[in-house]
């Protein structure tokens, strides 16, 4: 059989369960889950890996109007995943009102690329409205192949495999063939801190907040970590910290033991709270973090 690969984009708004179906068709935990929207900021690569085949997934940030310079970073992700793929994973659900963001979708209309549109979390509607919502998508995007689905259930996302695997053109692997993602270990040190800042603080704070990862010590039997946590204002900080740094604490303990699940051995990780004054709205401290590249 000839060996098939290519580049796999997974697009739509927030919230409606892109980073979900990532993490099921790569079947590890590369993109992180909260119910908190822009939860993803960069482009999250996870490779699968058969004999015949290579499919390099991506994740993209949620599709939305920007508000400042990081939110403008994200959308250049969100929209260069309409080029460079070999197929696009267009993600609705059965919530979100479908015209919710026309500009995008027309951009999508007007791709040359196979788009398979994803009508995600059908277990939370019926049949009769399924079918309607169906209807209703087949006129927006009438060159789509649509999937009804529900990620978490992991209901039809097998025959999603099936046809994506049909999609991609015969060619041999991008990436080595053991590899899970492009993205180095320091990366995802700093995702699962930021998924437990998420979790556990209110409003504005978790948007307000980078991590960056200072010291990343990879010992036989040990990983010893050093990271970071950047906000915006002075006061932010004493709310990361909390009363006798017991919030700190909480979000250091809960990343440890994700960490020790991810990398498969123990943990020593220290963190520490930093003001990056109005961090996402200026083109330095970005680049500095990794945006704008």
């Amino acid at each position: 059989m000839p060996h098939r690969s290519g580049f796999v984009n997974i697009i739509g708004n927030p919230n409606v369960g892109k980073s979900t179906l990532m993490n099921n068709l790569v079947g590890e935990r590369i993109s992180i889950i909260t119910s908190k929207s822009q939860t993803t900021r960069h482009r999250i690569k996870g490779i699968v890996n058969g004999e015949d085949f290579q499919i390099v997934y991506s994740d993209t940030p949620g599709v939305l109007k920007p508000n400042y310079k990081l939110q403008e970073s994200m959308m250049k992700f969100s929209t260069s995943a309409l080029v460079d793929a070999d197929v696009i994973l267009y993600v609705t659900d059965v919530i979100e009102t479908i015209d919710k963001n026309e500009e995008f979708l027309k951009k999508v209309q007007n791709s040359d690329l196979p788009v398979l549109l994803l009508i995600n979390k059908i277990d939370l509607t019926d049949q009769e409205k399924l079918n309607k919502l169906v209807d209703r998508w087949k006129v927006i995007l009438p060159k789509a192949e649509i999937f009804p689905m529900s990620a978490t259930e992991n209901f039809n996302v097998p025959n999603l495999f099936d046809r994506i695997l049909e999609l991609l053109p015969e060619g041999p692997p991008f990436f080595p063939k053991d590899e899970l993602t492009d993205k180095p270990s320091r990366f995802f040190v700093n995702e699962i801190i930021r998924e437990k800042i998420l979790t556990n603080y209110d409003k504005e704070v978790p948007y307000s907040v980078e991590v960056v990862v200072e010291e990343f010590e990879d010992e036989p039997k040990i990983i010893r970590i050093m990271a970071v946590i950047n906000v915006e204002r002075t006061s932010q900080k004493g709310i990361i910290i909390g009363h006798q740094g017991k919030a700190l604490k909480k979000v250091g303990t809960e990343a440890r033991l994700d960490m020790e699940k991810f990398f498969g051995k123990k943990v020593f990780l220290k963190l520490y709270v930093k003001v990056a004054k109005d961090w996402r709205s200026k083109d330095s401290q970005l680049k500095n973090f990794g945006y704008n590249q």
